[in-house]
């Protein structure tokens, strides 16, 4: 949501890019990409200061560098690489609203799944 709404500022001709790999140990890495000019993600305000805490959004970066393992910011932050460790077995992935259910064949250590689909906004 960020990277269309702050990132492409839903602009309907701008895409986002998004690659999810997970692997049979269970960790799963994700980029998002968006065609904006990027953020200081390191300017973002704190969302549990006192001055945040009754904010109704700013909490999107902080979740992702809370529940993350890696987080790293590239191309002026227009890049969002995460990645998240686990110990599991077989990997499934649903992404949901997009109807892409991906579950890893037996004889590959992982299994990456690529698009990009244009954001369409509705108000």
């Amino acid at each position: 949501m960020n990277a269309i709404v702050h990132g492409n500022e839903e602009d309907p001709n701008k895409l986002v890019y998004v690659k999810c790999r997970c692997t049979r140990d269970g960790e799963v890495s994700i980029t998002v990409e968006d065609e904006g000019n990027g953020f200081e993600h390191e300017a973002v305000p704190d969302p549990t200061s006192l001055d945040n805490q009754l904010r109704t959004n700013g909490r999107g970066i902080h979740l992702i560098r809370t529940l993350m393992d890696e987080v790293d910011f590239e191309e002026g932050g227009s890049v969002l690489h995460m990645r998240k460790r686990a110990n599991a077995g077989e990997s499934e992935l649903t992404i949901e609203n997009s109807n892409y259910t991906l579950n890893p064949p037996h004889e590959s250590e992982a299994t990456s799944v690529h698009f990009a689909d244009q954001a369409r906004l509705t108000q």
